[in-house]
């Protein structure tokens, strides 16, 4: 079943089209309605639903301002009017499609259909994204996700040898030669990692502790396994002691 949110600003308008979708068709549900377009716009920030069903004419903010102002455009708009001539200029907007109050029961339909055409289409990578994330969450044997050149990468935590700052740039070392440059602070970076794993050794290092092979106290570096030397900053070397 689609769940439809609906702005109108009279009370009444929303009434009678919440009454007309509910019983010209099974197949929508109404979730939420609005007579006032800031509250709308607020609700729309957070949540997501199938369709909306917006009015063209209202005080304040009309519904083309409405669009306009939407922050969260992931699902598809159908404009309501009494007017036929807002038809045009609502498809231009980024309505899917625009309804003549009263609405007839076969243009409903045709609406319908629409909408689940829209939404097919629009399985965004953000909505996989979510599913990937969460499942990834979820498992008992949880990776390391790394966002980076528009896709996801699910790492074991032993693929990993080190991660090194490049000002507002970090770049991972993976254990196969590999390197993975990311749009993301180090401080970022190492959020990402499991704390029983890695540790931030130095400002610009995150190291996997389970790599490494010597540590040369008197230099203040680690050796790792790839033979990497990665050095050990004195603020952090206490710390880095009590960890082994």
């Amino acid at each position: 079943m689609l769940e439809a949110v609906l702005v109108d600003d009279e009370e009444k308008a929303i009434q009678s089209l919440s009454w007309e979708l509910t019983n010209f068709s099974d197949e929508i549900k109404v979730v939420a309605s609005f007579t006032d377009a800031h509250e709308a716009l607020a609700y729309l920030g957070k949540h997501t639903p199938d369709c909306l069903f917006l009015d063209i004419e209202m005080p304040v903010m009309d519904g083309f301002q409405f669009i306009q102002k939407l922050t969260n455009k992931e699902f598809p708009v159908v404009i309501t009017t009494a007017y036929n001539q807002y038809a045009i200029k609502a498809l231009k907007n980024e309505a899917i499609d625009y309804l003549l109050k009263p609405i007839d029961t076969d243009d409903l339909k045709d609406t319908i259909v629409k909408i689940k055409k829209f939404n097919s289409k629009n399985f965004t990578a953000e909505k996989l994204e979510s599913i990937l994330l969460n499942f990834n969450s979820n498992s008992l044997k949880k990776k390391v996700t790394i966002n980076t050149d528009g896709k996801l990468l699910f790492l074991e935590s032993d693929e990993i040898l080190y991660a090194e700052s490049d000002g507002n740039y970090s770049t991972i070392y993976l254990s196969d030669g590999q390197k993975i440059v990311l749009t993301k602070k180090l401080k970022e970076v190492n959020e990402l990692l499991p704390s029983d794993s890695f540790f931030r050794i130095h400002n610009s290092y995150i190291i996997n502790l389970n790599k490494i092979k010597e540590f040369l106290k008197t230099d203040g570096y680690v050796i790792l396994q790839s033979n990497h030397k990665i050095p050990v900053s004195r603020q952090k070397k206490s710390d880095f002691l009590d960890l082994l």
